[in-house]
């Protein structure tokens, strides 16, 4: 198994992999959220547009299973206590949802964790 790095930090100075700052630029000013819908499931990523009950999601990971967060109010905030024990598949770079029912924004500590739980596949 392969493990990617996409930050480090060296002698007190951040660096990021030069395709994630590619990426995060072009996320910049979109807020990162957490989307429950009524019968898709829920999903975290940029939030693109959100037109009534529709919602466009960049960057999108489908959250089927979560450990460690007792609501997705506390996912939203905290993240996950048990990443390994999640079950978030691939990111999928463009998704639009119908029936949108909840949108909550994610801290950045969140965002980060969420990034962080290891892809779920079979």
């Amino acid at each position: 198994m392969t493990t990617e790095v996409d930050e480090v930090t060296i002698n007190g100075v951040q660096y990021t992999r030069k395709d994630m700052a590619v990426q995060a630029e072009k996320m910049d000013g979109l807020p990162y959220v957490i989307v429950r819908t009524y019968s898709a499931g829920v999903f975290a990523g940029y939030l693109k547009e959100r037109d009534g009950n529709e919602a466009t999601i960049l960057k999108a990971r489908r959250l089927w299973y979560w450990s460690g967060a007792s609501s997705l109010s506390q996912l939203a905030v905290d993240g996950v206590k048990n990443p390994g024990e999640c079950k978030f598949p691939c990111e999928v770079s463009k998704i639009e949802v119908t029936e949108v029912i909840e949108v909550l924004q994610v801290t950045e500590t969140a965002r980060k964790n969420i990034a962080q739980v290891p892809i779920w596949a079979q």
